[in-house]
C-alpha cells in the first residue's frame, strides 16, 4: 500500500544508527518522510501499522534479519519496493534476497545520492504499473490481473514475487515482441543496465518459468530467442476482461 503526499514515506531498518541517520538526511532533503527502526521486529511492526512507498532493510540485523523480514513482509501482502542493504556483494546473497522478494540490492558503503535515485526509480515503476489500467489479460489457461496483482494458471493461483509479476506483466503486454536482457532490465527494474545485471534477468526468467510450469516441449509461454533475448507467446490468443 502506497502512502500519500510528498515524495513518499520511507522505512529504513538498520542496527547502525549512523546509517539510519545518513539515509534520513538525504531522503528528507528530497522531500521524503523517513521512519527508522533498529531491528527487524520493530521494522515489521511499523510496516504493519502504516503505509510506506519503499522499505530499506539491512541484511544483518539482530533477531529477525533482513532476509527473514523481507519474506515476512511479502507474505503479509506488503507490495512496495524493498531494497536490501548489505556489506557483502556475493551473487549467492543477492539471489537469496531476490528469492525472499527483494527488488534490489545495495552494497555498503553506498552513495546516498545514488540510493535516493534508485529508490525513486523503483517507486515510479510500482506506481506506473498500478496506473496502467485495471483490465485483466486473459489467455488460454492464463489470467494476469494488474489491479489485484494476481496470476492464475489453469485455474490455480500462481504465487509470484512483485518483480516476477512485473516482468510477466510487461512481457504479456507486448506479445510476440522480442526484448533483450538490457531492455527488460531497464523497463522492469527502472534502472540503467550494466553487464553485471544480465544474470539478474536470467534468474528471474528462470524462476518465472518454474512458477508458471512452463514446458518448452509443449510450447513455452516465455520463449528464448537465442542470441537476442525473450518473448511472450500467448497461449491460445490474447484478450482483456
Amino acid at each position: 500500500m502506497l502512502s500519500t503526499g510528498g515524495a513518499g514515506r520511507l522505512l529504513v531498518a538498520d542496527d547502525e544508527p549512523d546509517v539510519v541517520d545518513l539515509v534520513r538526511i538525504f531522503f528528507e532533503q528530497q522531500g521524503w518522510q523517513v521512519d527508522g527502526a533498529g531491528d527487524g521486529r520493530s521494522a515489521l511492526e511499523k510496516a504493519r501499522s502504516r503505509p510506506y512507498d519503499a522499505i530499506l532493510l539491512d541484511v544483518a540485523m539482530p533477531g529477525m534479519d533482513g532476509m527473514a523480514l523481507c519474506r515476512e513482509l511479502r507474505e503479509a501482502g506488503v507490495d512496495v519496493p524493498i531494497l536490501m542493504l548489505t556489506a557483502r556483494d556475493a551473487d549467492a546473497d543477492k539471489l537469496r534476497g531476490f528469492g525472499a522478494g527483494a527488488d534490489d540490492y545495495v552494497t555498503k558503503p553506498f552513495s546516498p545520492v545514488e540510493l535516493v535515485a534508485r529508490v525513486g526509480a523503483h517507486v515510479r515503476r510500482y506506481r506506473r504499473f498500478r496506473e496502467q489500467g485495471r483490465h485483466a489479460l486473459r489467455f488460454a489457461g492464463l489470467v494476469i490481473d494488474p489491479a489485484a496483482r494476481q496470476v492464475w494458471k489453469d485455474g490455480q493461483e500462481v504465487a509470484l514475487t512483485p518483480r516476477e509479476f512485473d516482468l510477466l506483466l510487461f512481457l504479456a503486454r507486448h506479445p510476440h515482441q522480442v526484448f533483450t536482457r538490457e531492455q527488460l532490465f531497464e523497463a522492469v527494474w527502472g534502472e540503467r543496465y550494466l553487464e553485471a545485471d544480465s544474470n539478474t534477468v536470467t534468474v528471474h526468467i528462470r524462476r518465472l518459468r518454474s512458477r508458471l510450469g512452463d514446458d518448452p516441449s509443449r510450447g513455452a509461454i516465455i520463449r528464448t530467442v537465442w542470441g537476442v533475448g525473450y518473448r511472450f507467446e500467448p497461449p491460445g490468443g490474447a484478450g482483456r476482461s
